[in-house]
C-alpha cells in the first residue's frame, strides 16, 4: 500500500531503471514519482576541461533513461545547480512527500546528503536512502571486533561467506507509478550540454542503459577466459569494459554478481574478486577519509619526493621513452581509459622512477578517467605507490621493459598507439633504444626526433626509491622502538 501521494526519485551514480533499488522502493511507497536529476555545479565548477568526457556520458545515459520514461508517459526532470538548494526547492514546489535515492560514500556526497535530509525534515518532507552501488557496506562486513578489514584476503574472504542470493536479488520498479508528464511540465527545462557550459567529447564505450547491457552481454562470452586474459591490453575482450558503467550506474552491480554466482570456471571466480576489490577500496573511503588527502599509512606522508615537474609532464604527455608507459599514457589521452595492468606499469613508473608524487598522477587520473570512481583510484595509486593498505611491497618495483615483454609479447598495443615504432622487430619494440643500427634505419624512426631517448635510468632510479621508502621505513621503526 502505497504511504505517499508523490515522492521524488534523485538518481545521480544510477543511471538506469532496471534493477534499481531506491526506484524500487519509492514505487512501492509513493501513488506517483518523479525521477530527478541535477547537475551539480559544485562538482561541474571544479571540472578543468569543458570537454570532460564524463559530462557527455552522463548526458547521452539521461537522455536514453528520458526517452524510456517518455514512452511510460512521463518524463526526467533535470536540473543544473547546487542539490542541496534544488531538491529541497522541487519537493516543495511539487508537493513531493519523500525524496528517496541511493548512497554515495565520497566525502563531499555523505555531507550533501547529510544536509538536504535536515533540510527537507523542516518541511516534513522524508528522506530515504539505500544501498545500490554496492553489494555490501559497513558495517556489513567486518572483522571480528567490529573493525572494517585494512588487508583484501580476509575482507574477500568475509564477503563471500556472507554472500547469498538474496544479497543480489533484482529490485523491481513498478513503472506504472511514474508520474504523469503533465504533472511537472511546467518545472521541465532544456538540459543540452552547452547549457551547462560543457561541449561533447568522443567516447570509447556506448553509453547508457543499453550500452551497458550491451557490453555486459559480450563480456559474458569471454568471461570464462578472464584469468587468462586480463592481463594482455592488445587483447579487445580480455577484461569487461564495465567500470565506467559501474561507475554512473547504467548497470546494477547485483545483476554481475548474479551472474558470477552462477558460474564455477576460474575466470568468473577471478573477475568476481575484482568487483570484491571495488568494495573493499568503498569501505576503506568511508570508513578512513582521510585517505582523499595522504597515505593510509601515515609515516610514508614524511617522504620528499624529488621528482621533477618536467617529467611528471612528459609523462602524463607520453614521452618518457619507455614504450609501454607512453603507449599507454597516449591511448588514455584519446580515449580516458586505461587498462588495469597498464595502470600499474605507468604508476609505478610514476611513484618509483620518476619519484614523482603518487598524489600528482592520481590527480592526473582524476582528471582524464571516463570511469573515475573516488574510492578506487585513491586506492589503486596507493596500491601503487606502497603507500596503501594492503599495498604491494615498497620494493617491488616494476621494470617497465620486462613488463612490456611480458603482456605485450607482439608489440601490438604499443604499436597501435606508437605508430613511429612500428617497424621495430618483437624482440626490439620494448626497448628501441638498443636495436641495432640497421634497424632503426629500417624501421624509419630516428630516436631523439620521431620518439624521445628515455628521460631516466630505471635502474638508477630503482636504487633511489628504494633507499626513499627505506629511510621512511627505518625511521617509522626507530620511532615505534623508542615510544
Amino acid at each position: 500500500m502505497a504511504i505517499y501521494q508523490r515522492a521524488l526519485c534523485w538518481v545521480r551514480r544510477d543511471l538506469r531503471l532496471r534493477d534499481h533499488t531506491a526506484l524500487a522502493a519509492a514505487t512501492r511507497q509513493a501513488r506517483e514519482v518523479i525521477v530527478v536529476f541535477v547537475f551539480d555545479t559544485n562538482i561541474l565548477r571544479q571540472l578543468e576541461d569543458k570537454d570532460d568526457r564524463r559530462v557527455t556520458f552522463i548526458h547521452h545515459s539521461l537522455k536514453e533513461m528520458q526517452a524510456r520514461l517518455a514512452k511510460k508517459g512521463s518524463s526526467l526532470l533535470v536540473c543544473h545547480g547546487d542539490p542541496v538548494l534544488d531538491i529541497p526547492r522541487l519537493a516543495q514546489e511539487l508537493k513531493a512527500e519523500a525524496v528517496f535515492t541511493n548512497r554515495d560514500y565520497d566525502p563531499y556526497a555523505r555531507k550533501r546528503d547529510r544536509i538536504i535530509e535536515q533540510k527537507l525534515k523542516i518541511w516534513d518532507v522524508a528522506f530515504h536512502s539505500y544501498m545500490d552501488q554496492v553489494v555490501f557496506e559497513y558495517p556489513d562486513i567486518v572483522t571480528r571486533q567490529g573493525e572494517p578489514f585494512k588487508m583484501f584476503t580476509p575482507y574477500k574472504n568475509a564477503w563471500l561467506g556472507t554472500l547469498r542470493p538474496e544479497h543480489v536479488a533484482e529490485e523491481k520498479p513498478n513503472l506504472k507509478r511514474l508520474a504523469p508528464v503533465k504533472a511537472f511540465k511546467e518545472w521541465i527545462d532544456p538540459w543540452d550540454l552547452e547549457s551547462i557550459g560543457f561541449k561533447e567529447n568522443n567516447l570509447w564505450v556506448q553509453p547508457g542503459e543499453e550500452g551497458g547491457r550491451a557490453a555486459w552481454r559480450k563480456f559474458q562470452k569471454h568471461i570464462h577466459r578472464y584469468h587468462k586474459d586480463r592481463d594482455f591490453p592488445s587483447l579487445k575482450h580480455g577484461t569487461s569494459g564495465l567500470s565506467v558503467h559501474l561507475r554512473f550506474g547504467t548497470i546494477s552491480i547485483r545483476d554481475l554478481v548474479r551472474f558470477a554466482m552462477r558460474r564455477e570456471d576460474e575466470g568468473s571466480r577471478a573477475w568476481l574478486s575484482e568487483l570484491i576489490w571495488r568494495e573493499f577500496y568503498q569501505t576503506i573511503l568511508d570508513r578512513f577519509s582521510y585517505v582523499v588527502r595522504g597515505a593510509f599509512r601515515s609515516e610514508f606522508d614524511r617522504i620528499q619526493w624529488p621528482g621533477k615537474e618536467v617529467h611528471f609532464k612528459k609523462w602524463c604527455r607520453g614521452e618518457t621513452g619507455y614504450p609501454l608507459v607512453d603507449a599507454s599514457m597516449r591511448h588514455f589521452a584519446r580515449t580516458g581509459w586505461m587498462h588495469n595492468r597498464l595502470r600499474m606499469v605507468v604508476a609505478s613508473f610514476l611513484v618509483k622512477d620518476l619519484l614523482v608524487d603518487w598524489r600528482q598522477g592520481e590527480a592526473w587520473f582524476a582528471r582524464k578517467l571516463l570511469d573515475f570512481e573516488l574510492a578506487s583510484n585513491n586506492g589503486g595509486w596507493q596500491w601503487c605507490a606502497s603507500t596503501g593498505c594492503d599495498a604491494q611491497p615498497w620494493f617491488r618495483i616494476f621494470n617497465p621493459v620486462t613488463q612490456s615483454k611480458n603482456f605485450d609479447p607482439e608489440g601490438r598495443f604499443i604499436r597501435e598507439n606508437l605508430p613511429e615504432l612500428a617497424g621495430f622487430s618483437n624482440t626490439h619494440i620494448h626497448w628501441p633504444h638498443e636495436a641495432p643500427e640497421s634497424e632503426k634505419e629500417k624501421a624509419g624512426c630516428h630516436l631523439g626526433k620521431d620518439y624521445p631517448h628515455p628521460i631516466v635510468d630505471h635502474a638508477v632510479q630503482r636504487e633511489k626509491a628504494l633507499q626513499l621508502f627505506q629511510d621512511v621505513a627505518q625511521t617509522a621503526v626507530t620511532q615505534t622502538e623508542n615510544s
